[in-house]
């Protein structure tokens, strides 16, 4: 159908619920502004083509069935700017729910990198919306480079099937585990988000969030294996210590392997610039679980190691999300003073800092978590014997070992993500939030 008949099949949408604009403080949105976005530049165009996205998108439900596809194509530069300022989760995961399953299915097909990006969406449903767009993406390349006779052209592309190839390879289930993809962005600084477990009834949820050198193309697996590792951890301690439990086919532990923004290399160490955009982008993935999971919210953890631990303090200063623990390695601090400036319940605040590490103590960034006067509560990762397990734990050394496997480490992360930091070595008593839900 023409770009135009099919903008002239929506019908009133009056009855429509606004979509409010995300958890930056943007104003609500009036869906019978649907129009093209205004090219005027500066803060006020930006304004209203954010204000046009979300109105086509609030207006899908409104369109006719026959109208949708040909609708979907008219409007494919307002969907994909619904990416660069995103809605509020709770509104989409509202409107979402408004939908019939053939537009949510067309949608899908149509725009699978907006409805695998955005939060609000159901995860099972972003997870196959990414994984299309993964293979959309990796045939689309493969094309290309069958005919493209350019040298830097086939090096970048070359490039990009080799990061999507490895986005691929970590998507393969371990021990029957679900993995759902539930982000990707392929383009040069390439950013993805693979789900160990069930995000939709874990009643834990560990997110991982990483500091310098963790690009998805060199680090997607590795980084998943890690959140592999922590999952069993999780499982094997719930089933010794009878906690909320789990069994073979009803998981309830979720670990997030998350390469939610661009992590910076020894050139851009020294600023905040992307530290910001990753508080920006975790935020959003915080937001987005919270909004999905409101009837039956799991216990929120976040685990941040070096340039990601300042990205995840930013995140929880702002006061527009909680979680119920951080553990922070190797962490350069932030702005914040204390864990009282911190949004994380109880002041649920863990720092393990590894010998040898040169960043820990730094207050590289305006402070140190490790301080007394901070008040986070101390983690072991110099190697002990595991009371619970009697196995032998490995130390952790230097800037880059907290997360090795079978390290002291990673058994108390393991406990911190299942609310069991009573039970951290080296560590104070835990404030036991979860059982105050």
């Amino acid at each position: 159908m023409p770009a135009e008949s099919a903008h002239a099949a929506v019908a009133p949408v009056a009855a429509v619920p606004s979509i409010e604009q995300g958890s930056l403080g943007r104003a609500a949105i009036d869906p019978a502004s649907i129009g093209d976005a205004p090219t005027s530049s500066g803060s006020a165009g930006a304004a209203a083509a954010s204000r046009s996205a979300a109105a086509v998108f609030s207006s899908i439900q409104a369109v006719d069935p026959a109208a949708l596809p040909g609708f979907l194509s008219a409007h494919a530069a307002d969907l994909h700017r619904l990416l660069v300022d995103p809605p509020a989760a709770a509104s989409v995961s509202q409107l979402w729910k408004l939908l019939d399953p053939a537009r949510q299915a067309e949608l899908v097909k149509v725009a699978p990198h907006v409805v695998g990006n955005l939060e609000g969406v159901p995860y099972d449903v972003r997870g196959k919306a990414n994984r299309l767009d993964l293979e959309r993406t990796i045939s689309a390349a493969q094309k290309t480079l069958r005919t493209e006779r350019g040298k830097a052209a086939r090096v970048e592309l070359k490039r990009q099937l080799t990061t999507l190839g490895n986005v691929k390879a970590a998507l393969v289930k371990k021990d029957g585990v679900a993995r759902t993809l539930v982000s990707l962005d392929a383009s040069d600084e390439a950013k993805a988000s693979i789900v160990i477990g069930d995000l939709s009834t874990a009643s834990y949820v560990s997110v991982l969030v990483p500091g310098m050198y963790m690009a998805v193309g060199e680090q997607i697996q590795a980084w998943s294996a890690v959140a592999q590792d922590l999952y069993d951890q999780q499982t094997g301690f719930l089933g010794r210590l009878g906690g909320a439990g789990t069994t073979k086919h009803t998981p309830r532990v979720a670990v997030v392997a998350w390469i939610g923004y661009q992590t910076p290399v020894l050139t851009n160490i020294g600023g905040l610039d992307l530290a910001r955009q990753g508080a920006d982008s975790l935020e959003r993935t915080l937001l987005g679980i919270q909004s999905l999971r409101v009837s039956n919210p799991p216990y929120l953890s976040v685990l941040a190691h070096s340039y990601g631990s300042t990205a995840a303090l930013l995140a929880l200063e702002r006061g527009t999300v909680k979680v119920d623990a951080l553990a922070l390695m190797g962490s350069p601090g932030s702005d914040a003073q204390s864990v009282k400036q911190l949004g994380v319940r109880g002041g649920n605040v863990f720092v393990g800092e590894a010998p040898m590490d040169p960043i820990v103590n730094s207050a590289f960034f305006g402070s140190d978590p490790g301080s007394p006067s901070y008040g986070a509560k101390r983690m072991g990762v110099g190697g002990a014997v595991d009371p619970i397990t009697h196995r032998t734990l490995t130390g952790s050394s230097g800037h880059n070992e907290y997360f090795s496997a079978g390290t002291e480490c990673m058994r108390n992360l393991a406990l911190i993500g299942i609310d069991r930091g009573d039970l951290v070595l080296g560590g104070g008593s835990s404030t036991r939030a979860a059982s105050s839900r």
